[in-house]
């Protein structure tokens, strides 16, 4: 194995042995059952959103599709790239029993432009937990700019690089940052026996490998890439529980400090528009 391409391998392996959990783990029936339902990530994101109607949109690293396919709901003439073939395998079975037309390829993100052509999309979309697997940043802002029509938008909700580097939680609920902040080279190995979604047993790929990447990392690679920044706004909650006993879940089905919850940034979402 050529070890440039190690953390695409292994990533691969975890992504693919996840798909049969997350088939069942993500509520699809209630997508096949409820025309207007929106995943919680897309729900979430659609006050600052605004209106997709019409837009032909690209969601980056779409995995099984429940995002995508709620773009498409909201109107978007939408495409879904991600690399795992598995993963497409469950997101064309989801988007045909909902009866949206949604177009998914299969490659790495950094292949994009390839698989697609340059400047076909008025949106790039790109939802939680996308960045970490990628190695660079800057990269990923440049194909992001190579798929956008001038005048197209990046729209971005991602764990904020703190999130990414705290330690595992702990009984004592100190929050305790263990894990590179800013972007390293060969990224962080893990393994994860669990998803995070609820399920018996453990995944049979556990070993992944992360890449943080700082704010600043982020911000810089779209400017420089082309890209105007209209947005960067840091929220409190979280879509999963990164911090044990030491959070609660709120109504939107986030997850937000239990004490003193304006002690971390969670997440943020970040817009740019191509020049």
């Amino acid at each position: 194995m050529d070890p440039t391409d190690d953390y695409r391998q292994i990533n691969l392996a975890n992504w693919n042995s996840r798909v049969p959990i997350h088939e069942h783990g993500y509520d699809l029936e209630r997508f096949r059952d409820e025309p207007g339902f929106l995943s919680g990530v897309v729900r979430f994101d659609e006050p600052r959103l605004g209106s997709v109607d019409g837009l032909r949109g690209l969601h980056l690293q779409c995995h099984i599709g429940t995002d995508t396919l709620s773009l498409a709901r909201l109107g978007a003439t939408m495409t879904g790239l991600d690399f795992s073939a598995a993963a497409l395998d469950v997101a064309r079975r989801l988007a045909a029993d909902c009866g949206a037309d949604i177009d998914y390829v299969e490659s790495d993100a950094y292949g994009a432009v390839d698989a697609l052509g340059t400047g076909r999309f008025d949106l790039v979309y790109t939802g939680i937990g996308a960045l970490c697997w990628l190695p660079d940043v800057r990269r990923w802002a440049e194909v992001v700019a190579g798929l956008l029509k001038p005048g197209g938008r990046l729209f971005i909700r991602e764990g904020h690089p703190v999130v990414w580097a705290l330690c595992d939680p702990r009984p004592d609920g100190l929050l305790v940052i263990e894990h590179p902040y800013f972007e390293v080279a060969g990224g962080t190995r893990f393994s994860e026996p669990s998803t995070y979604v609820e399920h018996e047993g453990s995944v049979s790929s556990p070993d992944i490998i992360h890449f943080n990447h700082g704010l600043g990392e982020i911000i810089t690679a779209v400017i420089d890439a082309g890209m105007s920044l209209t947005e960067f706004t840091e929220h409190r909650s979280v879509p999963w529980n990164v911090a044990g006993d030491a959070m609660i879940e709120d109504e939107l089905g986030e997850w937000t400090l239990r004490d003193q919850p304006e002690r971390l940034a969670a997440t943020y979402t970040l817009q740019a528009i191509k020049n």
